[in-house]
């Protein structure tokens, strides 16, 4: 079946930076776009970053622009982002997604992310 296990959250200081990683398996990974999402608590889920099948196109809001980066590694089945000069406002749980066309989209269960001094 369809998993997506993400890793890498946890507590950072404001201006730190964090790595997320998200190990795809079930599914042909290398032909899904996959995005990251977060939600913070009272809010709604939000894409934070996506990248394409063959990482030629990535995609991020303003809020967030510049400051995270999204990249893959299809051999590994994996996608991964790379969050620097966090601040509290991104304070959330990031989720995992991929999609095809009609195909998903699929979840991971999430990992929180905590940006406070």
């Amino acid at each position: 079946q369809v998993q997506l296990v993400e890793s890498g959250g946890g507590l950072v200081q404001p201006g730190g930076s964090l790595r997320l990683s998200c190990a795809g398996s079930g599914f042909m990974f290398s032909s899904y776009t996959m995005s990251w999402y977060r939600q913070a608590p009272g809010n709604e889920r939000e894409l934070v970053a996506s990248i394409s099948p063959n990482s030629g196109s990535t995609n991020y809001p303003d809020s967030v622009k510049g400051r995270f980066f999204i990249s893959r590694d299809n051999a590994k089945n994996t996608v991964y982002l790379q969050m620097n000069s966090l601040k509290p406002e991104d304070t959330a749980v990031y989720y995992c997604n991929a999609r095809w066309g009609w195909r998903g989209p699929y979840w991971g269960q999430g990992t929180q992310v905590t940006v406070s001094s």
